[in-house]
């Protein structure tokens, strides 16, 4: 929060004019910012060069999302009087938006130098270092906030955020811990604590936990993020109030900027895609086809990059399925959404939503005319801002379109764009070599271990039960959620042996390795997506349990399109009950894997060029729609 002060006149000797700015500092305190602001200005028309009245009106203008016009202010301050460390801090925060972190960085230290216990200055620094991926500095950084004010709660909140970057997850909930112990109300930080737990699989507490969180957000309370409620919550309605009080909060629309004018409608369709995961990563593993084999008589692609400046197998193939490919990572949100502009982009796709290391605020500032959000993020945005949802008739049925802020552009088959080109890596792996029993039936499920609950995990170990021999072959996400899974095994009577957890290792290996495992296992209320979308790539069934919710529908889609219904259940029992049928009856398994190993490249699922038909008739849609001056509705793509 950037910092007012008590306003003091400095060389103007005029009591009218302290009194005044006195006045103006009173009402910016109460938030009244229209009225402080029309008080400051009128000091500047009587003295030009009023160090307090500019550096508040920066300000008010950094409050109201202004922030270039904020760092204008500010600097203009600091030339009057250089040493002023709340101006230098101002000046930090606004060019921190302005994802301008070295200097932001440097405007803090200036506001250390000359105010050596400001502890407000050491926990932004801690911030713009956790941003700039030095992230043990940023612990100093937090370290030193909370020396100087040891009831910084916000400095504890934030250094479990670094402490879960670096995967020092138990550190990290002490953290957040502490920091609710100090102030409980800080917005969204209960959803920060559940989230460490379950990174972890620490489930004490989680129903009373999850219960607190449903209670808070249906009374309009900032308690959670959109991400939590997809894994801890199956319920679209409270999905969407969740979204909207983060979107009101942290991304509201921003009228900083004109509309954009109306262009001309032309030939070529101008697509921007937007994104932090042009590397290897899950997003770009399902989407690099789509990119490739877009049809570039009728579209012009432009990447917009804010990730990781990879240099992978995958970023040298994205680099060239593009038309353009320009790294925005020091660009403001603002900048990135005027270069859009610039570069006249008809129709704007977020692929991170609001998952991880997304850029929200640059659609806030309508980036393109036509904005979508696609792929990454299972659920609405609740935001004014983004004009469609891409889905299917699974995941959304039209009676929870209700749920949803976007129009949905409804695709035939699946919503899921998937690359033909996947390899599987040609290893052929022996089970004692991944830590598998040489004999038994081998269930898996190898999604993050943050999406698995305690009702998921009762139901996996019903099924160990009934299944003598059987293993559960996990992925591992952490050791630590390794030691609580097995530890949870055992209170439920399992023999800890039973668990059996892969390590990472390349994407062509672990497809590869899927062929040891029997049936995966979905979870819910948060499927599996690409990790089911890899399972039916390898010919591995899918066992699912579709839910209410976008995320708890994926895996349901997917098996609907490639033709295995017969493995979507609808209730716990259902779900358990199949899973144990398909273990003790050998051949109706194998006739469902010959079936699967039918269709996966005779059914629309992993038809890439089918696929990219579909949604660029679903963009052209959207783009005739506009110029046609009509406001956008739901797409049904034939």
């Amino acid at each position: 929060m950037p910092q007012a002060g008590d306003a003091q006149s400095r060389g103007s000797g005029a009591d009218a004019l302290l009194t005044q700015l006195n006045r103006g500092a009173a009402l910016h305190r109460q938030g009244k910012l229209a009225e402080a602001e029309r008080i400051y200005r009128d000091i500047l028309l009587q003295q030009a060069n009023h160090f307090d009245a500019l550096r508040l009106l920066g300000v008010i203008a950094f409050q109201t999302w202004h922030t270039e016009r904020a760092l204008e202010l500010i600097e203009k301050a600091i030339a009057l009087q250089p040493n002023h460390p709340e101006a230098h801090y101002n000046r930090g925060l606004a060019l921190q938006r302005l994802k301008r972190p070295a200097d932001a960085l440097a405007s803090f230290d200036r506001a250390i130098e000359v105010k050596p216990d400001f502890a407000a200055a050491y926990y932004n620094r801690g911030r713009v270092l956790n941003a700039l991926k030095r992230q043990e500095e940023a612990l100093a950084s937090y370290d030193k906030a909370i020396a100087l004010k040891a009831d910084f709660a916000r400095a504890y909140n934030d250094r479990g955020v670094t402490l879960n970057t670096l995967k020092r997850f138990d550190e990290s909930l002490a953290s957040y811990q502490k920091a609710i112990s100090l102030k409980p109300d800080i917005p969204f930080l209960l959803s920060n604590v559940l989230t460490a737990k379950m990174a972890i699989c620490d489930w004490h507490n989680f129903d009373d936990a999850v219960d607190q969180l449903v209670e808070k957000t249906q009374l309009g309370h900032k308690v959670s993020t959109p991400q939590l409620v997809l894994t801890v919550l199956d319920s679209p309605e409270l999905q969407a109030k969740a979204a909207a009080i983060w979107t009101l909060t942290n991304h509201p629309f921003n009228n900083a900027v004109l509309t954009i004018a109306k262009r001309p409608k032309r030939k070529k369709i101008r697509l921007g895609y937007f994104s932090s995961d042009f590397y290897d990563h899950p997003t770009a593993q399902l989407m690099v086809g789509l990119f490739e084999k877009h049809d570039r008589s009728r579209f012009e692609l432009i990447a917009f990059s804010f990730g990781p400046n990879a240099n992978d197998e995958m970023r040298q193939r994205l680099s060239t399925a593009f038309d353009k490919f320009i790294d925005v990572r020091q660009h403001s949100d603002r900048g990135v959404a005027m270069l859009a502009r610039r570069l006249e982009i008809d129709i704007a796709v977020d692929l991170n939503g609001y998952q991880k290391n997304s850029r929200t605020g640059i659609f806030a500032f309508r980036a393109a005319p036509i904005q979508v959000s696609y792929l990454a993020y299972p659920g609405t945005m609740a935001a004014s801002y983004i004009d469609y949802l891409v889905a299917d008739r699974t995941l959304i049925p039209t009676s929870s379109q209700m749920h949803f802020s976007e129009k949905i552009v409804y695709l035939p088959n699946s919503y899921q764009a998937n690359d033909r080109k996947r390899r599987i890596g040609d290893k052929a792996f022996n089970r004692s070599e991944v830590g598998l029993p040489c004999s038994g039936f081998v269930f898996c499920c190898f999604n993050n271990n943050f999406k698995i609950t305690p009702d998921v995990f009762n139901i996996w170990t019903r099924i160990l039960m009934r299944v003598h021999g059987s293993v559960l072959w996990l992925l591992e996400s952490n050791v630590i959620a390794a030691a609580n899974l097995t530890m949870e095994a055992r209170v439920r009577g399992i023999n800890p042996e039973r668990l059996v957890f892969a390590k990472r290792i390349t994407l062509p290996d672990h497809l590869a390795r899927h062929r040891l495992a029997d049936l995966f296992l979905d979870t819910l209320p948060y499927n599996a997506h690409t990790t089911a979308s890899d399972a039916l790539w390898t010919t591995l069934p899918v066992l699912t349990r579709i839910g209410q919710t976008f995320a708890g529908r994926v895996a349901a889609s997917l098996l609907t399109a490639i033709g295995l219904p017969e493995l979507i259940t609808a209730t716990p029992q259902a779900y358990e009950d199949l899973a144990i049928d398909l273990a003790f009856n050998p051949n109706k398994l194998r006739a469902i894997k010959h079936k699967l190993a039918n269709n996966r490249l005779a059914t629309p699922l992993f038809d890439t060029e089918l696929f990219t038909k579909h949604i660029e008739a679903a963009y052209t849609a959207a783009y005739e729609r506009f110029h046609a001056g009509l406001l956008p509705d739901h797409i049904y793509v034939k």
